[in-house]
């Protein structure tokens, strides 16, 4: 039997999945992933998210936000925050995200803010964690985070600086990898792995997006965060058992899962 995993970050209600979702669930329980939390890109697509964790009880949970990269298209703050609170309601929602900041070719950095700011008030009402997105833009998450005051935090799919990360870290925050610290070229995101605590360590695929070595090139799935969790638990000595238990534990810990 493989060790239990928790994938803390997916995306499958996107088209990729619609002709074998059955099948990729199959997978990932072949893989031992016992539980996935699935990431919300703009409230829309909740009800979608709601199907899935219809037909994946016990499996998966969700969260719900507005990416950042979705902000241009976004609805007022007040209604936004609304649609959150509304979401929120469904027991199965252990998050607020992903929300964020991408600072990448983007014009709309003052917006970016407002919106990240109303989803740290919601996750703050409610007491529920969010996921955080930061491309570029880990300054100001930092200064944004700093004024809001306390927060359960992920920063999701890290490649991040070690300056970076340490500043995160201090937070308390955790810090969840994907395949890309698998990569090859990955040199900076895996001396960034050497810093995070093990307590405040979490493992994911952003699946559809970054499969890991030695997947690279293909559709990600979460069956393929296996993969991911030996590369951390080889770059950290580690057995795998040991990471997959305590990466688990973050996990159900941190998201308050069954």
């Amino acid at each position: 039997m493989p060790p239990q995993l928790i994938d803390t970050h997916v995306h499958i209600n996107f088209p990729d999945y619609r002709s074998d979702l059955w099948q990729v669930a199959e997978r990932w329980r072949a893989a031992g992933v016992v539980q996935l939390v699935h990431s919300c890109v703009e409230p829309q697509e909740f009800p979608d998210l709601q199907r899935l964790a219809d037909q994946f009880p016990q499996e998966v949970y969700l969260s719900v936000g507005l990416h950042p990269l979705h902000c241009e298209n976004a609805i007022p703050v007040n209604q936004l925050t609304e649609q959150l609170y509304t979401c929120a309601r469904d027991p199965r929602v252990v998050a607020l995200g992903e929300t964020g900041l991408d600072f990448f070719k983007a014009t709309n950095q003052e917006q970016q803010i407002e919106l990240f700011q109303a989803h740290i008030a919601v996750a703050q009402a409610l007491d529920l964690p969010l996921i955080i997105h930061c491309r570029e833009a880990a300054d100001t998450a930092l200064e944004v985070l700093a004024a809001a005051g306390r927060i359960r935090a992920v920063m999701h799919c890290w490649t991040g600086t070690p300056e970076e990360t340490q500043r995160f870290v201090d937070l308390g925050y955790a810090v969840s990898f994907s395949g890309v610290v698998t990569f090859k070229k990955a040199e900076l995101i895996q001396q960034s792995l050497q810093l995070v605590p093990l307590n405040q360590l979490l493992i994911e695929t952003d699946c559809p997006y970054l499969a890991p070595v030695p997947m690279r090139g293909k559709r990600n799935e979460p069956a393929f965060v296996a993969h991911t969790a030996q590369k951390v638990a080889d770059l950290r000595g580690l057995e795998l058992a040991d990471l997959a238990q305590l990466t688990t534990h973050n996990a159900r810990q941190f998201f308050r899962l069954p």
